[in-house]
C-alpha cells in the first residue's frame, strides 16, 4: 500500500509522529495504524471504526485528570 493511499486527521497538521492513520482495505473495510509504527495495520470493518471515533468524541476514553 502506497504512502499516498493513507490519510491523516486534519487535526494532525504540522505533526508527522504519533498520528493516526487511515486506509481503505479490501472488502469495504477500513485499515489503521499509527504513523510511528506504521508496520502494524489493524482491519475494521467501517461500523466499527465509526462506532470509535462517536466514542472518542464523546470523551468516554479520556482518562480522569490528577
Amino acid at each position: 500500500m502506497s504512502r499516498s493511499d493513507w490519510q491523516k486527521s486534519s487535526f494532525s497538521e504540522g505533526h508527522t509522529e504519533n498520528c493516526v492513520e487511515v486506509a481503505a482495505g479490501p472488502g469495504g473495510t477500513r485499515r489503521v495504524r499509527e504513523s510511528a509504527g506504521p508496520g502494524t495495520v489493524l482491519g475494521v470493518s467501517v461500523r466499527a471504526l465509526a462506532g470509535l471515533v462517536r466514542t472518542v468524541k464523546a470523551g468516554a476514553l479520556d482518562r480522569a485528570a490528577g
